[in-house]
């Protein structure tokens, strides 16, 4: 089963599914975040979706069969019925970095919908929850009810050590639910982690005219690039889907794979969509083609690349093919989508290089730019504002430049804001971002 049904995860963890060699033997039951339209039309068409791999010139178009069943988020009684399948030996997730709750360490005891979900599960462990980890301490509590058997988790977010900080997040948050499950889960449970890798917009008017033009009458189409990448690290508790087979790779540490990732796709993408937009262009196509902001990029790429541990000619060759990716304008990656969530992304796509940059006496041109034209989208009131700390945001909208960004880089980590230095790069860079 799946949590997290939107575009990335048909494109991704249901495509290769419906790769491997045992694909036959394997159905995804996919829940969406609340929201039940998703599902309805999804159900409607039996699971089916056309997914169309775009290239310039060359377009592939195919029917993905992995969905077996679709569910809205709010399907409470479903998700339980599941969990009490032993048929179900796998649980991936897609709910982005903002979904994990997360504190300090662990769950976010701050917030009110945890705080909600905590009071709501001790009073009924069946009764429906709100946060992603809520879900999911319900769903280990209905099956160690039902005798379910192992389970295996597979969060594929863009967080470091994602299996990990999920494991913390609901560990923390059962010990606050029911502390007596915790031994249940240490039998019966495990976290993998992974890196994924496919650039997948969100789909549009333009993906169902497209897969009608291709003979398919689909009204939830996903499109997305050619190139996908798929990594996985740790010890499943029962049997799996032959992702590997599909392409996928299983090894012992995902670390070297996470952080290339992580800092040259993800990185860029978040300078690219803050300096992009207020240069005014709209698609990660039209920023890369900007000299000002390729510029950038290529300056924050030189600066991650010293910090990897890959390969120099690994790292080479994955620089090559995101020149092509992000140059391809067939995809049209807004920039409006990947500048959500900015105070949730930046620390972990930014800020591991910036400390070690700073540590080692340099001022990074291409992390100064990146957290540059975050803070002056914040200070435009710009699309940095779609993020969960909004209400704290917005009181920086029109602040003069040296205040606003002393204020914001300590939002990110208080340490920055007591770098002289590097709050006076950023001031400046910021005069540089627009046309």
């Amino acid at each position: 089963m799946h949590l997290g049904l939107g575009a990335f995860f048909r494109a991704h963890q249901a495509w290769y599914t419906a790769h491997a060699d045992d694909a036959a033997e394997w159905g995804i039951a996919a829940f969406t975040g609340r929201s039940r339209a998703l599902a309805d039309t999804l159900t409607a068409q039996d699971g089916l979706y056309t997914l169309a791999e775009l290239a310039p010139g060359a377009d592939h178009v195919e029917t993905v069969e992995s969905v077996v069943a679709a569910h809205a988020g709010t399907d409470h009684e479903a998700l339980l019925r599941y969990a009490a399948d032993a048929a179900v030996t796998v649980m991936t997730t897609t709910v982005t970095e903002a979904g994990y709750v997360r504190g300090a360490s662990g769950i976010d005891h701050e917030d009110s919908r945890v705080a909600a979900d905590v009071a709501t599960l001790r009073a009924d462990p069946r009764a429906p929850v709100q946060t992603a980890p809520a879900r999911i301490v319900a769903f280990l509590l209905a099956r160690r009810a039902a005798g379910g058997g192992g389970l295996t988790i597979v969060p594929c977010d863009n967080l470091p050590s994602n299996g990990d900080v999920l494991r913390d997040v609901v560990e923390d948050l059962t010990s606050l639910v029911d502390p007596s499950l915790q031994a249940w889960a240490d039998e019966h449970l495990s976290y993998v982690t992974t890196m994924v890798d496919r650039i997948t917009p969100a789909s549009t008017d333009d993906d169902v005219a497209r897969a009608r033009a291709a003979g398919f009458d689909d009204a939830a189409p996903v499109a997305t690039e050619p190139f996908a990448e798929w990594v996985l690290a740790g010890e499943f508790r029962g049997p799996h889907p032959a992702w590997e087979t599909a392409g996928a790779t299983f090894t012992d540490d995902v670390v070297p794979y996470e952080e290339r990732k992580l800092f040259l796709l993800n990185g860029a993408h978040s300078l690219l969509a803050y300096a992009g937009s207020a240069r005014g262009h709209e698609t990660v196509a039209e920023a890369f083609a900007d000299p000002l902001v390729r510029s950038r990029v290529e300056a924050w790429w030189d600066e991650a690349c010293r910090h990897l541990t890959l390969p120099a000619g690994d790292l080479a060759a994955y620089r090559v093919a995101l020149t092509a990716r992000f140059a391809n304008t067939s995809i049209r990656h807004l920039l409006a989508q990947i500048a959500k969530d900015g105070t949730q992304k930046l620390p972990v796509r930014i800020l591991p290089t910036l400390r070690r940059e700073r540590t080692e006496g340099r001022m990074p041109d291409g992390a100064v730019a990146a957290l540059a034209a975050w803070i002056a989208s914040v200070r435009a009131g710009g699309p940095a504002l779609d993020d969960p700390l909004a209400e704290r945001l917005r009181p920086l909208v029109g602040m003069p430049a040296d205040a606003g960004s002393r204020d914001l880089l300590a939002l990110l980590d208080p340490a920055l804001a007591q770098d002289a230095e590097l709050v006076r790069a950023v001031v400046h860079a910021q005069v540089l971002v627009p046309r």
